[in-house]
């Protein structure tokens, strides 16, 4: 039998052009980040959501928009990045559509970080089966700067905006009823602090949306004395989200090209700024200097926002563990002899205002040294300093003012206020400028000997102070959530 030359002919065809090209193809359809709208928009596996701040402000107050060359130009609301975008799956769950997040939508009880972590792999919502508890990462994602911070004390939300879109995810303030604070509402993530809080406390990264915080909260109770319990958001999909990929591009500047943002190498204590030339700057002028920046040949620097701040935090690294700053060491960051005279590492000012109902007097910053407070000695009435919350939190400071008016810091954990902070600046991202913002709401801030003493801890009209840090409650209110931490067989006021 002769055989036919087509055929063989159109068997190497398809031996050699068809079957690659069809294989190719076969492979490419199973790696679920490639394809061809991904490339064509420019995605990124870290994309970075907008905080959703849309209001400027001033030290105390709104403000219109300032101008290029004004004061407070540059903040967080003059520029837009990825618009915070969810569907509601009709299904009990709801996908984030910047970050291709798929998250549970009802937190329902709270429960203790041991249950957390065991009902992830046991939740079968919408009939998926590979939920995990978010990272730190993955759940600041939610976070969005439109939500008001609100007086600790108060036992009022109805006012109150959360720190999370309540159109998708529901949400609930503490209930003062049940002896909790307006402001319990943390939030779980899998994420541990490398080290301890407080005197050897185990201690988890958590997400405060009720306040707009990230704090570690230690995973005992010092109310009850037993395990602490949490709100939970179970998460699914994109398992590249909050991993960094970080490129030193030899000239300054770090590329994360992961999230697409560059960064700069070293920090404002390297290239001396402030009036100290030690780094240090009030908010406002923060924002003159980044905005002001000639860098690396790039002149279009600016002062990140508070969610691209928490993006380079490397949550494996801490001053104790590993004596650096939590960041990657391709970056350079400034060590200070901080309060208690030991080298430590800085907080970092971002753009975002952390503002209240009446207020605007303070701004989001990322510690990415020890996040220090006074605690008190209930017993002896004296504060020693510790890291109460951890590096990597995300605190706030007074926007200017003197620091030394705040000898034992402010809040619960009397968090250290600093006021002068470092900056790290950033450019590139999503972020475009945005020329003007909604019509001015806030009528007035406090007036500033009022906000000084809410600042200081001292008590308003109508409060008084008990011992071991009882400020705050009314007279004859019994404290509710004010609880002690016995460290060492000395016990020191707590209030996560």
């Amino acid at each position: 039998m002769i055989e036919n030359p087509n055929n063989t002919t159109l068997e190497k065809v398809w031996l050699h052009c068809y079957i690659p090209v069809i294989l190719y193809i076969i492979i490419l359809a199973r790696i679920p980040c490639v394809s061809a709208a991904d490339t064509s928009a420019g995605r990124v596996p870290y994309t970075i959501v907008d905080t959703a701040q849309v209001r400027c402000y001033s030290n105390n107050a709104e403000i219109e928009f300032p101008e290029a060359g004004a004061a407070f130009f540059g903040q967080d609301a003059q520029y837009a990045g990825n618009e915070p975008a969810y569907k509601d799956n009709g299904d009990g769950t709801v996908t984030d559509l910047n970050t291709g997040l798929m998250w549970q939508s009802d937190p329902g009880e709270k429960m203790t970080f041991k249950q957390a972590v065991a009902g992830a792999s046991r939740c079968r919502i919408a009939g998926y089966e590979d939920w995990r508890l978010p990272a730190i990462k993955e759940l600041y994602s939610l976070i969005l700067f439109s939500g008001t911070d609100p007086d600790p004390m108060s036992r009022d939300s109805s006012r109150q905006r959360p720190f999370i879109d309540t159109k998708y995810f529901k949400f609930q303030y503490g209930n003062p009823d049940r002896g909790e604070r307006i402001i319990d509402s943390q939030f779980a993530t899998g994420t541990k602090y490398v080290s301890t809080t407080m005197r050897g406390d185990e201690t988890m990264f958590g997400v405060n949306f009720a306040d707009g915080r990230i704090k570690g909260y230690g995973m005992r109770s010092p109310r009850t004395g037993g395990d602490k319990t949490f709100y939970v958001l179970y998460v699914r999909g994109n398992t590249s989200y909050g991993k960094n990929d970080f490129k030193d591009n030899g000239d300054g500047t770090v590329t994360d090209e992961a999230t697409g943002l560059m960064w700069m190498k070293i920090d404002s204590g390297t290239l001396e700024a402030g009036k100290n030339k030690d780094g240090k700057l009030n908010w406002r002028e923060a924002l003159d200097w980044a905005g002001n920046l000639q860098y690396a040949g790039y002149s279009d620097w600016r002062l990140p926002n508070v969610k691209e701040l928490q993006s380079i935090v490397d949550y494996t690294r801490s001053p104790a563990t590993t004596n650096s700053a939590a960041v990657d060491p391709v970056f350079q960051t400034t060590s200070f002899i901080a309060e208690g005279g030991r080298e430590d590492y800085p907080c970092y000012w971002s753009g975002t205002t952390h503002a209240g109902l009446s207020r605007a007097g303070t701004a989001a910053y990322v510690a990415f040294g020890r996040s220090f407070g006074w605690m008190r000695n209930r017993r002896t009435g004296q504060y020693m300093l510790m890291d109460v919350h951890g590096a990597g939190s995300q605190r706030s400071d007074p926007k200017s003012g003197d620091p030394s008016r705040f000898p034992h810091g402010r809040g619960p954990q009397g968090d250290v206020i600093r006021i002068y902070n470092f900056v790290r600046c950033v450019r590139g991202g999503a972020a475009e400028p945005r020329a003007a913002g909604p019509k001015v709401e806030m009528q007035q801030a406090p007036r500033r000997h009022q906000f000084e003493r809410q600042q200081n801890g001292m008590p308003r009209p109508g409060m008084v102070t008990g011992r071991g840090g009882n400020s705050g409650m009314r007279q004859g209110q019994r404290p509710s959530s004010l609880n002690f931490v016995r460290c060492c067989g000395i016990a020191y006021s707590r209030m996560d």
